[in-house]
């Protein structure tokens, strides 16, 4: 039987399902919740017809004007992405992370956690969408070949080689081509498409961060609190409070 937890706030209650294909991010999040430890934290980043985030210890008791966004337990947990089977659809219960960047097998924030609002699309902008999906592919692998490759590009350079350079780029290219060919054209499940275009959701995430629930009650209250005003730092100027706890 799937753990669900609730979570109240004073904006009302919502209830979450943890997914079993995320078993990492299930345990650690009912870990955290019988440790109390959301308890008294804020969702302290809320954005209009995008998502609602908690999770951060230092929300508790936060003065106004507090930033916030950078707590968390000491650790990370390894990514669990299993796309496209959990996706960004409306309600789904996400774990934040830092930035590829700094982070690039995308490990999950130790207890920061967003909740999916985001909007409908139509069938041309899921399109649009799969177009630039399947740029972002071809520049990931390119970029990855060119790190296999970074010892001769190097070489090359310092002998300024530039023909070399010219025809182990094309080698690359044609590389990044069959690799692509390969992994196939990245596309919108039948399943994302009717989400995606009935009940919204931020489809630009997917296969990105850990999905790892989804809400079954209270869907209306997280709509009501991605509506409420924000500051500047998208913290909410009312603050909202959460307690969880596990639903026997």
């Amino acid at each position: 039987m799937s753990t669900r937890i609730r979570i109240k706030t004073n904006k009302g209650n919502i209830v979450v399902r943890l997914y079993d294909e995320t078993p990492k991010h299930r345990d650690n999040f009912v870990k955290l919740v019988k440790e109390q430890y959301f308890n008294g934290t804020l969702f302290h980043r809320v954005i209009k017809d995008f998502m609602i985030q908690g999770g951060d210890p230092n929300s508790k008791n936060a003065p106004k004007g507090k930033m916030l966004g950078t707590g968390g337990p000491d650790y990370t947990i390894p990514a669990e992405i299993v796309y496209p089977q959990l996706f960004h659809k409306r309600g789904a219960l996400s774990a934040a992370r830092t930035a590829d960047e700094v982070n690039p097998e995308r490990e999950s924030s130790g207890s920061q956690f967003y909740i999916v609002w985001g909007k409908t699309y139509n069938a041309n902008e899921l399109k649009q969408m799969e177009k630039q999906m399947a740029m972002q592919q071809e520049q990931m692998v390119f970029d990855g070949l060119k790190k296999i490759y970074y010892a001769e590009i190097m070489e090359l350079r310092k002998n300024r080689n530039r023909e070399g350079l010219m025809a182990l780029q094309e080698k690359i290219i044609e590389e990044t081509k069959a690799k692509c060919k390969e992994m196939g054209k990245p596309v919108f499940t039948p399943e994302q498409t009717e989400a995606y275009t009935t009940l919204g959701g931020t489809p630009f995430l997917d296969n990105q961060y850990t999905v790892f629930g989804e809400v079954e009650e209270g869907l209306d209250i997280v709509e009501n609190i991605q509506n409420i005003a924000t500051m500047p730092n998208d913290r909410p100027e009312e603050d909202i409070v959460m307690e969880m706890e596990i639903v026997e």
